[in-house]
């Protein structure tokens, strides 16, 4: 169970994970495909921070790129070499992509994706090792009548509330806010629905996940 300290830190970790913002730093997982190539092996971890419009991203191979704001388009910057270096948003809420001259570098945000699989966890990438509870959620696509089950780890939090990380049908990691006078989940339209113990969550219109009161309230 969190404290009222607890919550408000994780209020500035969801915005972190979201989309860092003034001298903000996020553990992050990069991607790094050489100029021309739509496959690669290399995946590291890294972090990406943020001040004040300036990226620093820091690599575990040791490369550190500084990138300064170029002009008045967003989106453009100069590394430290004086390179140009072209910044996308193609990833979504899941991260960035930044296009240097001779490579292009994924940034999303956590490192999740570098946790090794592990076959006697039904529940991986999530572990109690870093949530209060985990669970296997209910969920399908809204046009598929077949249920899956998708991984969810959960923070719980004074009053019955929580914040629920799940990974996605899509292999999406995103977190869905269950607060005592709202249900949200960071740029995702959401339309939640109480009924009995059970929470009926829509996403996007697309994506439905069922929730029980049990995985919220714990005990």
């Amino acid at each position: 169970m969190k404290t009222l300290a607890s919550i408000a830190a994780l209020g500035a970790a969801a915005a972190l994970y979201a989309a860092p913002s003034v001298a903000d730093s996020a553990p992050s997982t990069c991607e790094i495909y050489p100029k021309g190539e739509d496959h690669t092996d290399v995946v590291i971890p890294c972090v990406f921070s943020q001040r004040q419009g300036y990226i620093t991203l820091r690599r575990d191979d040791g490369v550190v790129h500084e990138l300064a704001p170029e002009g008045e388009t967003v989106g453009n910057y100069t590394d430290q070499d004086g390179r140009p270096v072209y910044r996308q948003s193609g990833l979504g809420d899941q991260g960035l992509i930044f296009r240097f001259p001779d490579e292009s570098v994924f940034v999303y945000w956590g490192q999740e994706a570098l946790k090794p699989a592990d076959p006697d966890n039904p529940t991986w990438p999530f572990t109690t090792a870093d949530y209060d509870a985990t669970t296997l959620l209910p969920c399908r696509k809204l046009d598929d009548s077949a249920s899956g089950s998708c991984p969810a780890g959960i923070t719980r939090m004074e009053g019955g509330q929580a914040s629920i990380t799940v990974k996605s049908l899509d292999d999406e990691t995103f977190t869905i806010n269950f607060m005592s006078d709202y249900t949200n989940a960071a740029n995702r339209e959401v339309e939640a629905t109480l009924e009995g113990d059970t929470w009926t969550v829509v996403i996007d219109g697309e994506d439905e996940y069922i929730v029980p009161l049990a995985a919220i309230e714990g005990g």
